[in-house]
């Protein structure tokens, strides 16, 4: 059996189902979709759903996160895609396109500080929680964000990966995305510029004027291409971490999924 929760339901908490809203701050309610009271009969079906489970699989979207301050791409009238002509960078575009990564990265850089800094809202502890009861089999996250991890999610994948890695193209080592800030920061030292929005995945708004003196480093062992440690688009998950995930799901006993559209492209 399974129930797909959409971003517009309230947040979760288990102990006996108790439903509410988390009041976001003023700054975060422009990403948030408007969200009408559940029904009591739509409540009752969602308690009764997860009583019967008791190896739940759950499978986490966007809109878990806009409570916390993050933007989705696809919510009516707040989404990304709804505000701006702007779209996610593309996977081959990234890797051979010098201007490409240059204009991605300055971007990050500016975003990161802020989108590093976002906590998990009582979703992502509710899901923790479930955890730690032994309600919760496996977590299956579409996000970038680290959320689910800060919560002290553990029996999780981060399907897409996580914007708190970084990768090289080259020799596949791995380093915190905090470690290059600081190399942005020795790079560009008195380079200074504001940013325009904040996308889903860290990025935000900068004009090509702006990154044109930005600076970038190589990986310092082999000089290759970093990369943020994510799947962008046009890319593709690994067979081992989908194989994975099937046998995780094949072992529960019914899948919940919280706020995805389960849309994986819109052009």
């Amino acid at each position: 059996m399974w129930i797909n929760v959409w971003k517009r339901c309230p947040v979760l908490r288990w102990h006996n189902i108790d439903f509410i809203r988390h009041s976001s701050h003023l700054s975060m309610s422009e990403y948030i979709p408007a969200c009408p009271p559940p029904k009591p009969e739509e409540v009752q079906k969602l308690q009764d759903f997860l009583l019967r489970s008791q190896r739940l699989f759950v499978m986490t979207g966007a809109g878990i996160s806009t409570e916390s301050g993050i933007p989705d791409y696809r919510s009516e009238g707040v989404g990304l895609y709804a505000r701006t002509e702007r779209r996610p960078i593309q996977h081959a575009e990234f890797v051979r396109s010098q201007a490409a990564r240059k204009r991605y990265w300055a971007r990050n850089f500016v975003g990161w500080p802020q989108f590093s800094s976002h906590q998990p809202n009582p979703t992502h502890l509710a899901l923790a929680n479930w955890e730690n009861t032994g309600k919760l089999h496996w977590l299956v996250t579409q996000n970038v964000d680290a959320l689910h991890a800060k919560a002290r999610q553990r029996r999780m994948t981060e399907l897409h990966g996580c914007t708190h890695r970084v990768i090289c193209l080259g020799c596949h080592t791995v380093i915190k995305r905090s470690e290059l800030q600081e190399k942005f920061l020795a790079l560009n030292p008195s380079w200074n510029e504001q940013a325009y929005g904040v996308a889903p995945d860290g990025d935000v708004f900068l004009t090509d004027e702006q990154v044109s003196h930005f600076r970038v480093p190589s990986c310092d062992k082999c000089g290759g291409i970093l990369k943020p440690q994510v799947t962008f688009f046009g890319d593709t998950v690994s067979r081992e971490v989908v194989y994975s995930l099937y046998e995780r799901l094949s072992e529960a006993d019914a899948l919940l999924i919280v706020g995805s559209s389960l849309q994986v492209s819109t052009f």
